[in-house]
């Protein structure tokens, strides 16, 4: 698979005199008119006479003073500031000099932006659509009459989610703080974690009706420009109405739409993004989630948590190789529990194999049909007590547990045994730090069940290597997905199965940083003792 995803060449357009007239008409229509009156009453008809949007006509200067109008979405926009920087300072705050200038009528815009309006961020506005997007992004708009521009100065003052604990992401040791439903906290929250120049954020406006705000970070001199780069192409190749939700970028960008392993990692703790961007990699922001998008994405990122780092490192080795456990059973714990009972139960000892007879001997169902209703029936009351309300979602999922696998035993419909497995399978499911991953392997636990029915042992080793094969060939914006293992990279081993201490954490994944390599420039091979 080549690095990039071939573009499709854009039809060349031929376009008449009379279709160029007609382009040229629309875009004079989006221009603003000298008419302040022409141009409220254009706002006014384009939004419906909605009740939220409010203009204020107000006079500027004593001597021949100058007509204004002040446009702004009320629930958007910080009231007080509005009438403490703009009206007040355009009303009341203006002395005899400036007066004079405005009187003159020379110049008029330039001494507002000079001399007069006491904010922050000012910047010009000619055409309608801008004038849209800002007015209905939470700024307010200046429009002089006389004049075909105005100013668009930034007032955002919405109520929002302060900043909270993750709730997806717990961690004993480490920070608390999550990400919110605002961007500029968001972007905020990463450049506390990061101080240093290098950190680059480009936005992008993305969705025909939604305009959503996407910023894309990451830190110059170790990321890999391609990978910027094709960022930049799949994000500008989407044209969509509306994106409400990170989740819409990544279907629209991921590189293999049809596999079940998610190709992109996402996070709601700043910590863990921070960490991502130092070693190379690019994170998607986007307005109005907590969720962002991190890229290039490999498979052992989603086995890693952020308290891994936080802990001692032979804690973490310990807490890693007991997910991947986790992961060989929730993904082949019923499935060789099939096999085994089915086509090789010579494996077992013989009082257990009599034990597991007996209580086999009243079910009616082979093994796959009973692991396959009591897995389905587990998926049923897992969610169910995800979607109920909070305060009995938990008290009607251990209770419905209990009560229907006891009584799946009691009637003879199920084994005792084979409640075991499925219970303890759904536990390992639920070890993994990323939930997209702990979905995958338990989607893929079904088929595996059904080549296990079939083929026994031989057909879940056929499974599984295809598996393996089909993680191989993926690749993530250009990055192998299996990497460090396939291709093998010998000096990355050191943050997979196992975490070495930090000081011998020297170097960044070669594959994904390839400009500045070297975490630490000084690396000793051991920790520095002084003798006393």
């Amino acid at each position: 698979m080549s690095f990039f995803r071939k573009k499709r060449k854009k039809p060349s357009i031929n376009l008449s005199s009379f279709e160029l007239d007609d382009l040229n008409k629309e875009s004079k229509k989006d221009l603003l008119k000298t008419s302040l009156k022409e141009n409220i009453q254009h706002v006014q008809q384009m939004l419906g006479n909605s009740s939220d949007i409010v203009i204020r006509e107000i006079l500027i200067g004593k001597e021949g003073p100058v007509k204004a109008g002040i446009l702004y979405t009320n629930g958007l926009v910080d009231t007080n500031s509005i009438q403490n920087f703009i009206m007040e300072s355009l009303m009341l705050d203006i002395n005899t000099y400036q007066n004079q200038m405005i009187s003159s009528h020379q110049n008029v815009l330039q001494v507002l932006k000079d001399r007069i309006l006491a904010v922050g961020s000012i910047k010009d506005v000619t055409e309608f659509s801008s004038l849209f997007t800002d007015l209905l992004s939470g700024d307010a708009i200046l429009l002089l009459d006389g004049y075909a521009e105005g100013f668009t100065i930034c007032m955002r003052g919405w109520r929002d989610r302060g900043v909270m604990e993750s709730t997806t992401e717990t961690v004993v040791r480490g920070p608390k703080e999550g990400f919110t439903e605002s961007l500029h906290t968001n972007t905020a929250l990463i450049r506390r974690k990061i101080k240093t120049p290098h950190l680059w954020s480009e936005s992008k406006q993305i969705g025909r009706l939604t305009k959503t705000n996407v910023v894309i970070m990451y830190i110059d001199g170790i990321v890999n420009d391609k990978v910027v780069e094709e960022v930049h192409k799949r994000l500008d190749r989407i044209d969509i109405d509306g994106i409400l939700e990170s989740g819409y970028i990544e279907e629209l960008i991921q590189d293999e739409p049809y596999s079940p392993f998610p190709t992109i990692y996402y996070s709601e703790r700043p910590d863990v993004i921070a960490a991502e961007l130092l070693e190379g990699k690019v994170a998607i922001i986007v307005d109005g989630t907590p969720i962002v998008l991190v890229v290039p994405a490999l498979f052992v990122s989603f086995i890693q948590a952020a308290e891994d780092y936080y802990q001692r490192a032979d804690i973490s080795t310990l807490i890693r190789l007991l997910r991947f456990l986790s992961i060989f059973i929730a993904l082949l714990g019923p499935s060789i529990y099939i096999a085994i009972t089915t086509f090789h139960q010579e494996m077992l000892p013989t009082s257990l194999l009599i034990n597991l007879a007996a209580q086999r001997e009243g079910v009616p169902f082979p093994a796959f049909i009973e692991a396959l209703m009591m897995e389905a029936a587990f998926e049923i009351l897992r969610e169910a007590g995800l979607r109920m309300p909070k305060a009995i979602g938990q008290a009607i999922s251990i209770v419905g547990t209990l009560v229907i696998g006891s009584a799946a035993v009691d009637a003879g419909i199920v084994s005792a045994a084979m409640v075991i497995v499925v219970a303890i399978t759904a536990i390992s499911s639920f070890i993994l730090p990323s939930f997209t991953m702990s979905m995958s392997i338990r989607m893929l636990r079904f088929p595996m069940m059904a080549l296990a029915a079939s083929f026994g042992l031989f057909g879940i080793l056929v499974g599984f290597i295809a598996l393996i094969l089909h993680m191989c060939s993926l690749r993530s914006f250009g990055v192998p997905y299996m990497s460090p293992f396939g291709p093998y990279i010998r000096e990355d081993i050191k943050d997979t199965f196992v975490r070495v201490p930090w000081w011998g954490m020297f170097s960044r994944p070669r594959l994904i940083s390839q400009k500045n390599n070297r975490r630490e420039q000084n690396s000793a091979p051991k920790p520095p003792r002084n003798k006393i």
